[in-house]
């Protein structure tokens, strides 16, 4: 019954595969770029899902085969080899059947995209601004493990070191997908470098990791940006400090959820050349706004799914770093290890992993698949 079932859930997808691959290569669609990156979106998903479903027919085939031999056939060889048959496709099928379970649960659209990920220092004033740089070191080696690329695109430095604040883009392959795991309050608890008595402390950081919106998904007229130009401080020789390379944006906008018009105000002073912090600032104001228009929809997911591991909620403490013991403790799936130093570095994938499956997990009791 379950493999029933599952087949008529089934049913159209190989149909639909091949009219997505037949609307991707005409002209029309290809003009509409809002619709041919959909798409080619829908196009990815349904490959892996045709690939396995095919798969899994195939298997059903071969078992449904080996049992007729078994039913009719006398000769002990035949029996043996459908015996083997058999037993290999009963082994194989429940890890397929959970393999497309997965697959036919919708995913979420943001997640192939790349992200802005911002670090703030919280509670706990020097010592926090030195956790936030430390969340920045252990992004960036991951990042690097990952072959992402990551780009600076503003910051503000602590009095004693590290970041009161920071923000970076993430660009490689389903970067938000990954990363938007980490959105929410990161405490740590060590002797802070600024400690005389050896005592610990609890500070804390807040990360909020966003889709970055591409030029297509938010309109902007950019006739009613106001740009000024300055200055940049900082490393980089004479010409950051004389020429004025960085940039301010001031936008109007009206928040369709609210009705209330705000000024958003952005700066960018990650390189030397203006028309690229120009083209950066954009791409922040362009993920700013598309972060508000687009918090309705997370609200509505999160209300529905009601899963523990990314709510979206970025006032949710989801991690402790206690350097006094080693440990590092995720509190929305009880995952603690003991290579607090390791994952400092970097080595995070674990953690996540964790995440992804236990997220998976409660996508499957929802779909009642």
């Amino acid at each position: 019954m379950a493999e029933n079932s599952l087949l008529a859930r089934l049913d159209g997808i190989e149909s639909r595969f091949e009219e997505v691959s037949t609307l991707i290569t005409d002209p029309a669609v290809i003009a509409d770029m809002k619709r041919y990156v959909r798409l080619n979106k829908e196009y990815k998903d349904l490959e892996r899902l045709t690939a396995a479903t095919r798969c899994y027919r195939d298997l059903l085939g071969n078992i449904e085969e080996a049992r007729e031999i078994l039913e009719s056939e006398h000769d002990a060889e035949m029996r043996e080899m459908a015996h083997e048959q058999l037993a290999e496709a009963n082994a194989k099928l429940p890890q397929l059947e959970e393999e497309i379970k997965l697959l036919l649960i919708p995913a979420d659209p943001e997640d192939a995209k790349n992200a802005i990920v911002e670090i703030r220092g919280g509670t706990g004033g020097d010592e926090a601004a030195l956790f936030a740089g430390d969340l920045f070191k252990m992004y960036s080696k991951y990042c690097e493990s990952k072959g992402w690329q990551v780009a600076v695109t503003s910051f503000s430095e602590g009095t004693a070191g590290g970041f009161k604040e920071i923000v970076f883009a993430v660009t490689g392959d389903n970067v938000y997908g990954t990363l938007k795991y980490e959105s929410g309050v990161h405490r740590v608890q060590r002797v802070p470098a600024t400690e005389t008595q050896g005592r610990v402390h609890t500070s804390a950081a807040t990360v909020a990791v966003l889709p970055e919106a591409e030029a297509f998904d938010v309109e902007i007229n950019e006739g009613e940006i106001k740009w000024e130009t300055f200055r940049s401080g900082g490393a980089g020789g004479q010409n950051v400090n004389k020429v004025e390379s960085g940039v301010r944006l001031r936008y109007m906008w009206r928040n369709p959820n609210t009705g209330v018009s705000e000024e958003i105000l952005i700066e960018c002073t990650e390189t030397r050349d203006q028309p690229k912090n120009k083209e950066r600032a954009l791409s922040r104001l362009r993920t700013f706004i598309y972060d508000k228009e687009h918090q309705k929809y997370v609200d509505d997911i999160a209300s529905r799914r009601k899963t523990l591991v990314s709510t979206g909620d970025r006032s949710a403490k989801i991690r402790t770093y206690n350097y006094p013991q080693g440990r590092i403790t995720d509190h929305r799936i009880n995952y603690t290890i003991y290579n607090l130093q390791a994952f400092v570095d970097g080595d995070i994938q674990d953690c996540i992993d964790h995440l992804i499956i236990a997220e998976n997990a409660e996508k499957l009791k929802a779909s009642e698949l």
